[in-house]
């Protein structure tokens, strides 16, 4: 808005000072015209330069611009004397208050700077008046003018950037609602993928391993490395376009001694498909194990940029090199996991090294239609596409519009009751003995003031005017326009005695601020087509007169009709521009919001199964434990079960801590443990955290069994014990790793108590509810 609103004054100024100058070089005398002419040329080159600088504004700095501001003032101001007359006056006095009026456009940002030039004109006009009549008092009357102009044109801003803001506030309060569902939305979904995910995979495999023996394990390594690889991958970064500097952000150096400290460069967001974006990733992540492998060195450099339409990620350090060329074709890091992985996404990817000059390597993605195919292909079922920019660019487009619309409206209604009744009103009553007869132009006023307050009343309220309403008032202004027309001398049309000429056009501009700009003009049209035809009928005018009314219908209907182009252009210009970016960078926010929150939530899974279920897929994929040790299958039998109760947590059921209950022991059964199950008391409800901890232990425990276990839920009011007893757990290590598993605790308030006697392991886990809870558990 800001932007606009500064072409908008610099333009107006500029056409202004071109026209009137032109008009009052019309109305001079014929020797003083080169003088004349000698100022006026030098104030149009500023306006130029100022033009200008819309498009280079950092060629100009803001001291150079002033001073070409204030340079169209005093050439203006000494024109006036050069001139002479009334056209001297009038132009002068037109092009300083329409200038006074656009520098607090121009430099709305700056009040300070356009105030300044407000006073320096105020000064011109003053110094104009001495130098055309000495020894005369300087007339006040266009001074306090001024004043009320410059007034009502900031006023009129402030009016609409404070809707403006409240607009950005508004949507801004709007996108965060809509961010957290859709973040919300897209972690369950995600959720429930890594969930299936999990069940696919590490689950299967461990339940597979926990059940028997005597079989061919010849598939479990390469299975539990697969298992191992899904468990790691990043997951929520699968939908349709991913920001690719967020991504670059979650590659892993490493730890200890293998650690790579990456210094990152990256000129984010970066939009781009999934498909390549993910497949830089993993590229990214690849190389990084290669410089801790083979470089030789700790530290690297990771950047990213926008090369046209596409992206370029580079990864290089100063190790200690190689021969690409030399590497066999069964070496499968580069060839496969960066060269092939980005061919197999429509992009690129080169390696250059040296022995002894380090390495380099670059993936590059083009975008257009290969963009489109990569990130299509790249969908998966059960996860959210990310957020489209239409549909939000719809709404805040409307709002915005909706709220520029109203404070304009307020602005324009704000100018016309001012003006009418601080500037018209003086005319009026000054003017009596001129009007033909006095009461029409009386009666004419009343009318004017009564369409302003009616549409005001609607305005105030919040309501649109209605179409029949506005329709009367539309007549009634153009009626008072007719009525002053012709009541008043042709002589005196646009001069001081015509208090409606410049009042008018604010009036019909109120009405119509929601149509097109055309439909304004035809108004002006009509408007000044009344007063031109009262005017013609008592004979035609001298060119000088023609000149003088020219330069004043410039200065009132001219203004009023670029405030109206303004007003189209801010609505159904800068109102969608603002809706576009605001969505796409809403969009951006999301995408981002969303890959954190999927980030942080990995994390968060990754290291509850660090302690436990991924030493057991390592040791399997590498050989280091063996199927064959029943040791190993307890194991995994007691990672089932807990990832079987993980899994019932999301159950819409009505007793949760049952249900998860019941996952555990079924795992067990299919071993072939015998497990009764017995709940005393009435259920209640208890918080997610809590029932992870209750039902931890009971699965270490049955998961550790060999025949018969009993498990026992008892609700009391206050409290809610778990119970388990296991007749043969094996080598009376479920206790030991119970209490490994609450130690592993959070703030739940969970306490477990272990007894063995013999092979019978007796565990139960105790949670009491706070007393502030105010829950009946009875």
């Amino acid at each position: 808005m800001n932007l606009a609103l500064e072409r908008f004054g610099v333009w107006l100024r500029s056409t202004v000072v071109c026209l009137c100058g032109a008009l009052g070089v019309v109305s001079a005398d014929v020797a003083d015209i080169p003088l004349a002419v000698s100022l006026l040329v030098p104030a149009l080159l500023a306006c130029g330069v100022r033009l200008y600088a819309l498009r280079r504004p950092r060629l100009f700095p803001l001291a150079l611009l002033w001073t070409l501001d204030a340079a169209v003032l005093v050439l203006t101001g000494l024109s006036q004397p050069v001139l002479g007359g009334d056209g001297g006056n009038v132009m002068v006095e037109a092009v300083v208050g329409i200038s006074v009026v656009a520098f607090q456009y121009e430099w709305a940002t700056r009040p300070v700077a356009g105030a300044a030039l407000a006073a320096s004109g105020a000064v011109v006009c003053v110094l104009g008046d001495v130098l055309s009549s000495p020894g005369h008092s300087p007339d006040l009357i266009p001074l306090v003018r001024m004043f009320v102009q410059v007034t009502l044109s900031r006023a009129a801003y402030l009016i609409v950037r404070a809707l403006a803001r409240a607009a950005d506030r508004s949507a801004a309060a709007r996108a965060a609602a809509r961010r957290e569902a859709d973040a919300a939305a897209a972690r369950r979904a995600t959720e429930r993928e890594y969930l299936a995910t999990l069940h696919d995979t590490a689950s299967a495999t461990l339940l597979m391993v926990s059940q028997g023996d005597g079989r061919d394990w010849s598939w479990l390594p390469p299975r539990a490395r697969q298992d191992l690889e899904a468990l790691s991958a990043v997951p929520g970064f699968e939908t349709g376009s991913i920001d690719l500097a967020a991504l670059l952000g979650c590659v892993p150096e490493g730890e200890g001694k293998a650690r790579v400290q990456l210094k990152t460069r990256v000129d984010g967001p970066l939009a781009i498909p999934s498909g390549p974006g993910l497949a830089i990733f993993n590229g990214v992540r690849e190389a990084v194990t290669n410089v801790a492998r083979h470089a030789g060195v700790r530290e690297a450099e990771l950047r990213a940029w926008t090369e046209g339409d596409g992206v370029v990620v580079e990864l290089s350090d100063a190790g200690r090199g190689f021969d690409p060329e030399s590497v066999p074709a069964r070496r499968r890091g580069i060839s496969g996991s960066i060269i092939g992985r980005m061919h197999a996404v429509g992009g690129s990817a080169c390696v250059t090294s040296h022995p002894g000059t380090g390495t380099r390597v670059q993936w590059r993605w083009h975008g257009g239609a290969r963009a489109s195919q990569a990130g299509d292909g790249a969908h998966m079922t059960g996860v959210p596409r990310p957020p489209r920019a239409q549909p939000q660019h719809t709404a805040v487009v409307r709002f915005i519009r909706g709220q520029l619309l109203y404070g304009a409206q307020l602005a324009v209604l704000l100018i016309s009751l001012v003006w009418q009744f601080a500037i018209s009103l003086r005319r009026l009553m000054v003017h009596q003995d001129v009007y033909r007869p006095a009461w029409a132009q009386t009666a004419a006023f009343v009318c004017l003031a009564a369409v302003a307050v009616t549409g005001g009343a609607y305005l105030l309220r919040g309501r649109q005017i209605p179409p029949r309403v506005r329709g009367w008032s539309l007549g009634s202004v153009l009626a008072v326009s007719a009525v002053c027309a012709f009541t008043l001398p042709p002589e005196q049309s646009t001069g001081p005695a015509d208090w409606a000429f410049g009042v008018v056009g604010w009036h019909a501009l109120f009405l119509l601020a929601d149509l097109r700009v055309r439909v304004y003009a035809a108004f002006l049209g009509a408007h000044m087509g009344l007063n031109a035809t009262a005017v013609f009928l008592s004979g035609a005018p001298t060119a000088a007169e023609s000149a003088v009314m020219g330069i004043s219908t410039i200065s009132a209907c001219g203004f009023q009709l670029s405030v109206g182009v303004l007003m189209t252009y801010l609505l159904h210009g800068t109102a969608p521009a603002a809706g576009t970016a605001a969505a796409q960078e809403e969009e951006l926010r999301t995408r981002e919001r969303i890959h954190e929150d999927m980030q942080r939530d990995h994390k968060e899974r990754y290291r509850a199964l660090t302690a436990t279920t991924v030493p057991l897929l390592v040791g399997l994929g590498h050989g280091v434990l063996s199927p064959h040790d029943e040791e190993v299958r307890l194991r995994c039998g007691v990672e089932a079960a807990r990832m079987r109760r993980l899994f019932a947590e999301s159950d819409a059921v009505s007793d949760p801590l049952l249900n998860e209950l019941r996952a555990c022991v079924e795992v067990v059964e299919h071993q072939g443990v015998t497990v009764s199950l017995a709940v005393r008391g009435r259920p209640g409800e208890v918080p997610v955290e809590v029932r992870r901890e209750l039902v931890d232990p009971v699965a270490v425990i049955l998961g550790r069994t060999r025949s018969t276990a009993r498990v026992t839920v008892v609700w009391t009011p206050r409290a809610v014990r778990v119970s388990v007893v296991s007749e043969d757990c094996a080598d009376g290590r479920g206790t030991e790793e119970a209490a490994q598993a609450h130690d592993r605790a959070t703030d739940a308030k969970v306490t477990v108590a272990r007894t063995t006697r013999g092979g019978s392991v007796w565990v139960e886990a105790d949670w009491r509810r706070p007393a502030a809870s105010g829950v009946d558990l009875t």
